[in-house]
């Protein structure tokens, strides 16, 4: 398996200790690597709004905020300074409210142990700030679980008595953190195949409009049922495949991955190949209860899924069938 030639700053390397889970598939020869959101994603809710509503400018300045983004009238990165500059509240007392208000996806912890079990790296790329993120994981999936998951986000400075909350931005520019920035930095450091030759599968998954730079870019893409990202991917003829939770992502994903290694033998490139998954390539090459204050039992939820594929924007896209 190939190393990871990452920047430290940014991204540290990922450890997978073997035999921590009990391996529940035999690992395909081809690597996967996963790339997901978080806000919309692996939590239902945003992180940066539940602080704003509760500890910040609240809900109604805070929509009007957010609609100054969606129109165009000021930048995110100007937005979001004053969305975190209103807050005035401790992070440990912060964290409280996102203790209660937050819900992860109820099937992203076994999802996330089968990740770890067939040495799949998971690793997060959001607009949002670290140290908020890594606490977020820690409390809800644990420190050892949540130390397999690499983050990538902007940081932040934040005062002890919690008078300023001030961004570091990854980027200077009106997105602070641009994704696509982001893996270019690491294009040039990183190998885009693995020793063998083969060529990892790259997943993506999503729920948002912007998610579509990184998105576009994988051999997979997984967009939440119902929400933005699935609407524009519809609209724009972009293949995908919709999930309610993580366990759709985890069923369709272990059948690609056979599929895959029925038609290649994990040689040489992957059945579901995009050419522009290669920065995301060079990006990295190595290989529950929804919350914490209440346990409730999740819907039942449809199984029988069908890719929604239309025609690609880009040749060649990957074609992906059930």
């Amino acid at each position: 398996m190939p190393s990871v030639m990452l920047p430290k700053a940014a991204l540290p390397t990922l450890k997978t200790p073997k035999g921590l889970i009990p391996t529940v598939q035999e690992p395909s020869k081809r690597d996967v690597i996963i790339f997901s959101d978080f806000d919309g994603t692996i939590f239902m809710q945003d992180t940066g709004h539940i602080l704003f509503d509760h500890h910040g400018c609240g809900v109604t300045k805070r929509q009007e905020l957010d609609e100054e983004i969606k129109t165009g009238a000021r930048s995110f990165r100007a937005v979001s300074e004053d969305m975190w500059g209103s807050l005035n509240v401790r992070f440990e007392d912060g964290f409280e409210v996102m203790k209660e208000k937050l819900e992860i996806d109820p099937d992203f912890d076994e999802f996330h142990k089968y990740c770890i079990s067939n040495g799949i790296p998971f690793n997060v790329i959001s607009a949002g700030l670290k140290p908020i993120l890594r606490r977020v994981l820690d409390v809800f999936i644990g420190e050892t679980q949540s130390a397999h998951i690499e983050i990538v986000a902007n940081d932040a400075k934040i005062s002890p008595d919690g008078t300023e909350w001030k961004p570091i931005w990854r980027h200077d520019n009106e997105l602070g953190h641009d994704k696509a920035a982001s893996i270019q930095e690491y294009k040039t450091i990183a190998s885009s195949e693995s020793e063998d030759g083969s060529i990892p599968l790259i997943v993506f998954v999503g729920d948002g409009v912007s998610d579509l730079p990184a998105a576009r870019e994988a051999d997979v893409l997984f967009a939440r049922r119902g929400l933005r990202l699935e609407e524009y991917c519809i609209e724009n003829k972009i293949s995908y495949i919709p999930f309610d939770t993580f366990a759709d992502i985890q069923k369709d994903l272990v059948r690609l991955i056979q599929e895959d290694q029925e038609s290649t033998k994990g040689a040489g490139k992957p059945a579901q190949y995009n050419p522009r998954a290669n920065f995301w390539r060079r990006a990295s090459s190595k290989k529950a209860v929804p919350t914490l204050g209440s346990i409730q039992a999740s819907n039942t939820l449809s199984t029988g899924k069908k890719l929604h594929h239309t025609e690609p924007v880009f040749t060649p896209q990957p074609t992906l069938v059930s």
